[in-house]
């Protein structure tokens, strides 16, 4: 084993902090039971805001390695569910967070929080799904538990040009349903359809119109990763019985909004967690991902860059300016 591996590592020191690619000891490695010589990770919103310094509660001790996601090959372990040579995938536990990640050639965890890499997938394939990816079908399996299908109408998707949105509406495209893109992009567009939605419409129809307390029904489901007011105007405007999946929070946390779509329109809110889920589930939602996900639009959704590039992605996908799933070949 290598005495050093190349990770993002994040240091502050009283009000100073910094974020570089450096080589880490392997004797820094956190505890846990299986080490793993991570293949590709993936830079997502929350590694964005922790590699600009905005720790928050994210981060609660450095030196900290970010990354949410990684996928890999076991190196070392004293877990019997595992043993070296075995393909692995990480998403989730806060990993990333409190605990040291994926953006880096090494990960030492917990064997509760992998799974193996599902059959179908290669290990990139499997970060440009990651915890994007994986939110996307849980918020579509959560939909459909709670009654949607094809032929009740059109299915929302917000935020459809970054990496939850874009791999829902594949995945919902592949499934039959008439999907609906909202993105503040006009330009991507194009990119949409291509993925699989019949339509795509300017975020501000839904962040910034005046809302009455029922609008017009129209969706008869929603993938909602906005929050705020776009989350408030498709409540309004969602179907008798209609479900939405809400997993993020890019136009604020904050929801104001009446009782009226609940109580007259027997609407649903459904929150997805993903970083929390059973192991049981998770495996049951990566064999969907491998059935349902079209690995062609898979593939097309994806950008592939090295692991020192990994700053500047941070600093984009906070702008808005990452389109579909931005995966990071830690070894390049």
């Amino acid at each position: 084993m290598s005495e050093t591996f190349k990770a993002i590592q994040l240091d502050q020191d009283d009000d100073a902090f910094s974020a570089g690619l450096r080589d880490v000891p392997v004797a820094d490695l956190p505890e846990g039971d299986v080490t793993v010589a991570v293949d590709y990770s993936t830079i997502n919103y929350k590694d964005g805001l922790v590699i600009n310094g905005n720790v928050g509660r994210l981060v609660r001790e450095f030196p900290h390695i970010p990354g949410i996601d990684f996928a890999g090959t076991v190196e070392q372990s004293d877990n019997e569910n595992f043993k070296p040579g075995d393909q692995v995938v990480l998403t989730g536990w806060r990993v990333g967070e409190i605990h040291w990640g994926g953006l880096a050639q090494k990960a030492r965890v917990k064997a509760d929080w992998l799974v193996p890499l599902p059959d179908g997938l290669s290990a990139q394939q499997a970060m440009a799904v990651g915890t994007a990816g994986f939110t996307s079908m849980l918020c579509v399996d959560a939909l459909e538990v709670h009654g949607l299908s094809p032929d009740q109408g059109e299915v929302l998707v917000t935020g459809a040009a970054g990496g939850v949105g874009s791999v829902a509406v594949a995945i919902l495209a592949k499934r039959g349903y008439t999907v609906v893109g909202s993105s503040g992009r006009r330009e991507q567009e194009s990119y949409l359809k291509d993925l699989g939605a019949a339509e795509m419409i300017d975020r501000v129809e839904l962040s910034e119109a005046e809302v009455r307390p029922l609008e017009r029904e129209r969706w008869a489901g929603c993938v909602d990763a906005v929050a705020g007011k776009t989350l408030a105007t498709v409540l309004a405007q969602m179907k008798y019985g209609g479900s939405v999946a809400a997993c993020g929070l890019a136009g604020g946390n904050t929801l104001e909004t009446t009782v009226l779509p609940f109580l007259l329109r027997g609407v649903n809110i459904l929150g997805i967690d993903s970083v929390m889920q059973p192991k049981e589930h998770r495996l049951r939602i990566w064999q969907r991902i491998a059935e349902d996900l079209p690995l062609d639009k898979l593939n097309a959704m994806t950008n592939v860059s090295s692991l020192g590039e990994a700053e500047a992605l941070a600093k984009a996908i906070l702008n808005g300016d990452v389109r579909g799933r931005a995966v990071i070949d830690v070894n390049a």
